[in-house]
């Protein structure tokens, strides 16, 4: 084959579409970066405060009824996997609003 003129306007075409396939190239500013870095770290710590206080809140219902009908401790283990369950629905739920 030869490096004819066709050759060369197909890589000048190839490398257009490929630059429009990528986007536009704009490094992100220093600014930008620690924004990103301080969502995440809010999302980080939200999402595991939400974990904790759902499985908190679960024992502790657990160790109210517990008391109130003397059944110690089967109502507090019973109430960890709800708490569980409902801390993960809860991570499930704020991970799709984002």
């Amino acid at each position: 084959m030869s490096d004819g003129p066709e050759k060369k306007a197909f890589e000048v075409r190839l490398k257009a579409a490929e630059e429009a396939a990528s986007g536009p190239k704009r490094p992100e500013s220093g600014k930008s970066q620690a924004a990103s870095a301080q969502r995440a770290v809010e999302l980080a710590t939200r999402l595991g405060v939400e974990m904790v206080a759902a499985m908190v809140i679960a024992v502790v219902i657990g160790w109210g009824l517990d008391k109130l009908l003397h059944t110690q401790p089967w109502l507090m283990i019973l109430m960890v996997p709800v708490g569980l369950a409902a801390g993960l629905r809860n991570l499930l739920r704020a991970d799709r609003g984002r």
